[in-house]
């Protein structure tokens, strides 16, 4: 037998001998055709599975080395949306409003006037029961030591106590928020402390119980904001990519400016919905402190739901831990990008200015024009539901004409100048017709809507890619301390509209100028943090040997339009 298998079978004219052979040669080159296919099998096999894994490592170095993100669905959207919903009405109703009028329950109201009508200080006939309501939260009726503080008073001393704890919570969070691998626990405990403190407002019927309240709600509702903040910045990153292109940086507005008007209008939706249920529970003038303390109750839950959204936080890409950054470097860092730094101060100047004009206009209408009620709250809900129009055609005139947050920004300011000046100088001598009164509301409504939305745009335009969350934090902190003081002088000096309007006419002039001269745009911002590149994709890959991975990313990138 020979050994390729073939049967060899001789006779006498050794015939079959070549058949045999011819055979045994075919199978010899077929062993040798099959052996080297195997090898070129062998061969060929490793080097794609070593290539489909270089591609594969490229794409997660490329990604955390650009922070490129996915993008983000419609329900992680609405979501994001939802926590505004949730939450706007914190700084704009639950502290300002809710909180001096239930510590002003606490203390018995000065004698009741005979009659349903009474005189107020500037000769017009009031309700017996809104003046003393008013006399309620403007007397000074608290007591500490040697100084005596009304509700409005206790309110905004509470509010700057809730501040200075906010302060270095932010601080030692905030490399957390940019570098942790789970962000989303900072908000979900920051909005469970708040909102906790929201539901025993009524437990202890005294006054000293309450600044520890509104300062946990305070702290914890700034410290969410500033998560919130930040996540818009991931969301913008998911739709437009890490870098884009000079030509690319309108779309970046677009993205932009579409989620942070939309989350607003959401917000005041909120805020018109809690206005109008304190007032329905207001109106019971028997056990109202009950009554208050069941909307605060609400409150709290309402805010709790939005703790939702916090299942749309993802862990940041970074490949450097947090436990390796200096928390006071990272804090200082804001001070490396001017752009940023004067968005902070911009914020903080428009919060000052929309929540002074605000409060001052509440009061004045409460206690010295003597409106009724219900026309008080039919200012608050156009103040608050008007955004609901204003808001989203604000996005698509911004595409038209080209128009970017700064300039957006300034706009909300001269409505602000436009409202302060004509009421608090115009009218200075004459009492408000009702028409100048909701005209008012309308203007500084989209006033008080625009200057929060395109702060937060702005803040995240200068943002550098590792540092939106302590840039947040800074802009949720400065936004938060504008309003407290603008509450402050407000409520300190009630029965004079004039000067309160006229603070915040300087305000917001100061806010303007800063912004024209300052040398501060979305643009600029973003060329300085790095968000702009001028050739962006030609850089090559920052792992060697693989300069195509960048184009396939930015390919990706490219493609991602909002939908």
């Amino acid at each position: 037998m020979a050994e390729s298998g073939c049967v060899e079978i001789v006779d006498s004219n050794q015939n079959m001998a070549a058949p045999c052979a011819r055979s045994s040669s075919t199978n010899t080159r077929e062993v040798s055709s099959a052996s080297a296919s195997e090898d070129v099998k062998d061969t060929a096999t490793p080097d794609v599975h070593n290539t489909a894994m270089k591609i594969e490592r490229a794409r997660e170095v490329y990604g955390a080395y650009t922070g490129t993100v996915g993008k983000p669905t419609k329900g992680e959207t609405w979501l994001w949306y939802l926590y505004e919903l949730c939450s706007y009405f914190i700084h704009t109703t639950l502290v300002p409003v809710l909180f001096p009028l239930i510590i002003s329950q606490i203390f018995h109201s000065p004698a009741e006037p005979a009659g349903d009508l009474v005189m107020n200080r500037k000769g017009l006939l009031c309700g017996a029961d809104q003046m003393r309501m008013y006399d309620a939260i403007t007397n000074k009726s608290i007591n500490i030591s040697n100084a005596k503080f009304s509700p409005l008073e206790w309110t905004s001393l509470s509010w700057g106590i809730g501040l200075i704890l906010a302060a270095p919570i932010l601080g030692s969070i905030s490399k957390y928020l940019d570098h942790g691998q789970k962000p989303q626990i900072i908000p979900a405990a920051a909005i469970a402390v708040g909102a906790f403190f929201c539901l025993p407002t009524g437990f202890f019927n005294v006054h000293w119980i309450f600044p520890p309240y509104i300062a946990a709600i305070i702290a914890g509702s700034t410290v969410a904001m500033a998560s919130h903040t930040r996540q818009l910045g991931h969301m913008i990153r998911g739709f437009t990519g890490p870098i884009n292109q000079r030509k690319q940086f309108q779309l970046r507005r677009g993205v932009s400016s579409w989620l942070s008007l939309y989350a607003t209008a959401a917000g005041c939706l909120g805020a018109a919905l809690m206005s109008a249920f304190s007032y329905q529970m207001l109106r019971r003038e028997e056990r109202r402190f009950v009554a208050l303390w069941v909307v605060s109750i609400f409150s709290g839950l309402k805010w709790l739901v939005g703790i939702s959204h916090i299942i749309t936080i993802k862990p940041t890409s970074s490949t450097t831990p947090a436990s390796s950054i200096s928390s006071i470097a990272h804090l200082l860092s804001i001070f490396n990008y001017p752009h940023a730094l004067g968005t902070v101060i911009v914020s903080f100047l428009s919060s000052f200015t929309t929540m002074c004009i605000f409060t001052s206009t509440v009061l004045y209408l409460l206690g010295d024009l003597c409106i009724k009620p219900v026309f008080i709250l039919f200012f608050w809900l156009l103040y608050f539901l008007f955004p609901l129009i204003s808001l989203p055609l604000m996005q698509p005139i911004q595409l038209v004409i080209k128009v970017n947050a700064m300039k957006m920004h300034l706009f909300g300011f001269l409505l602000s100048l436009l409202t302060s000046g004509l009421m608090g100088f115009s009218h200075k001598n004459n009492t408000w017709q009702r028409q100048n009164v909701l005209g008012l509301a309308v203007l500084q409504g989209t006033s008080a809507g625009l200057l929060h939305a395109f702060g937060r745009v702005l803040i995240i335009d200068c943002s550098p890619q590792g540092k939106e969350g302590v840039f947040s934090s800074w802009f949720s902190w400065g936004r938060a301390l504008g309003s407290c003081i603008g509450f402050a002088v407000a409520s300190t000096i009630p029965g004079n509209v004039r000067t309160s309007f006229g603070v915040a006419f300087c305000t917001a002039i100061s806010g303007a100028i800063l912004l024209i001269y300052g040398n501060i745009s979305d643009f600029g911002g973003a060329m300085a943090a790095r968000l702009v590149s001028e050739e962006y994709g030609q850089e090559g890959s920052p792992v060697a040997g693989l300069d195509t991975a960048g184009n396939v990313v930015t390919k990706d990138v490219e493609e991602g339009t909002p939908s």
